[in-house]
């Protein structure tokens, strides 16, 4: 295993520390992960929700994904950084923005997800694997 992924918000009042590796690290270019970027995709790692601790206060707030399913996202209401998300269909995943690590340079990508939504403008790795919507984890 290798050191545990840290992180949290840009102020410093969220933190948190995985301690198991991710089941997915991707870029998404659905229009809410746009949205909430300001650019053409968020980038991500999904970890199982048992290796992880989290503290601070968060804000929350949920979004109605293009399955039906809630997408929780949470951010800090002081600094209003994006730190993490949780999914009404995946209890047991819990995801961090990729910019929201101490060592953003742990993030691989594998693979990107809502091309169907995606821009010319926003160049990604041709090489990954890319899905129109989102795959089963």
């Amino acid at each position: 295993m290798s050191p545990a992924y840290t992180g949290g918000c840009a102020c410093g009042a969220i933190r948190y520390e995985i301690s198991v590796e991710p089941l997915m690290q991707n870029d998404c270019q659905c229009r809410d992960c746009q949205h909430k970027s300001g650019t053409g995709h968020g980038s991500y790692l999904s970890f199982p929700r048992s290796g992880v601790k989290h503290s601070g206060p968060v804000t929350r707030w949920d979004v109605v994904a293009d399955s039906g399913n809630v997408k929780t996202r949470a951010f800090c209401p002081t600094c209003g950084s994006p730190v993490y998300m949780t999914f009404s269909d995946m209890p047991d995943v819990f995801t961090v923005h990729a910019a929201s690590l101490d060592d953003p340079g742990r993030y691989q990508p594998q693979l990107v997800t809502y091309t169907v939504r995606g821009h010319a403008w926003d160049v990604l790795d041709a090489a990954l694997p890319k899905f129109d919507r989102m795959p089963t984890m």
